[in-house]
């Protein structure tokens, strides 16, 4: 296995699944086996190059089935990560569980969970030799093991983004879920319960960064797009109210206005921010020549293939002090 050839210091690079196989429930062609178990290696020795720390298990990634999933799972340093997915013989998990890493002195924590909904019929191909353990009650034995251990917290979802709002509603202990399979464009992350949602549109349209800074100990976040809104609102409230056309009906609802958005930002002053940024994979942004070798030679055994997709919502993160 080859070290990344992308300084990735200081960053975490995730997905939150369907990333090796477009969409299907249906059982594959034999004769599309080969072509397609080299697609996924292509995309996996391409997230390998770029320096990416982990995915979570989406239901598209067991479209060759377990086996497949798992011997591929050995071949990259890309760690493959799902806390409810277990071999239906042995009980056992079938990836890894978590993973924690120190990423500029902060212990983060990230685990994955695949929900059993997103799939279409009790008969789906995709479920043989698996078991899903329930998600919500995973993620409170995950919370409750990992939590002690980590500074941040991050889900890898494949929950869908419904069930992504009601588990950060109902579950405390959660700084930020990444989100898959719906493929919801939440260019301006919401926040629920202290906990930031974070999802991109699918079919590797766009990737999204997320910058954290941390002042304090504290598990909540604000969006500095928030303070940015505030101080604009700040300037326009002080501009109308210097107005010589002003009543002084109006200076009175100016000076409320500037009342009111000076305290706002004087609670935000002190506490943990964020930034996040969407920008989409076009045509512009110029390929990493390692890369582009490993797709060259994958046109080459199969000229009559489109080229191996990105799929899903995938997420770089940067923690800070």
């Amino acid at each position: 296995m080859k070290e990344t050839t992308r300084d990735t210091k200081g960053m975490l690079l995730l997905d939150a699944g369907d990333l090796l196989f477009k969409k299907s429930s249906n059982p594959v062609a034999a004769h599309d086996m080969p072509m397609l178990k080299e697609r996924a290696r292509v995309v996996l020795k391409s997230i390998e190059v770029m320096g990416y720390d982990a995915i979570g298990i989406g239901d598209d990634e067991l479209a060759l089935g377990k086996s497949f999933l798992t011997e591929l799972s050995k071949t990259v340093p890309v760690r493959f990560l799902s806390s409810n997915v277990m071999d239906e013989g042995s009980g056992n998990p079938l990836f890894q569980r978590y993973l924690v890493k120190d990423v500029n002195g902060i212990k983060v924590a990230v685990f994955s969970l695949l929900s059993p909904n997103v799939f279409t019929s009790q008969s789906d191909s995709r479920k043989k030799g698996i078991v899903l353990r329930e998600p919500f009650q995973t993620a409170q034995e995950m919370v409750q093991e990992l939590g002690p251990q980590a500074d941040i917290l991050i889900l890898l979802s494949h929950l869908g983004y419904p069930a992504d709002v009601e588990l950060a509603q109902k579950l405390p202990g959660l700084h930020l879920i990444l989100g898959g399979h719906t493929g919801v464009h939440l260019a301006n992350p919401p926040i629920f319960n202290g906990t930031i949602l974070l999802q991109s549109a699918s079919k590797g349209m766009y990737a999204g960064r997320l910058d954290l800074t941390l002042l304090n100990r504290e598990r909540l976040f604000y969006n500095t797009a928030t303070k940015s809104s505030l101080k604009a609102n700040l300037d326009q409230f002080r501009r109308r109210l210097a107005s010589p056309k002003a009543t002084e009906s109006e200076k009175a609802q100016w000076r409320r206005g500037i009342e009111s958005a000076e305290k706002a930002l004087q609670q935000l002053e002190g506490k943990n921010y964020f930034t996040h940024t969407l920008f989409p994979l076009s045509a512009s942004i110029q390929d990493h020549p390692e890369i582009g070798k490993i797709v060259e030679a994958y046109h080459a055994k199969f000229p009559h293939t489109e080229p191996p997709p990105l799929h899903d919502s995938r997420g770089i993160y940067s923690p800070k002090r």
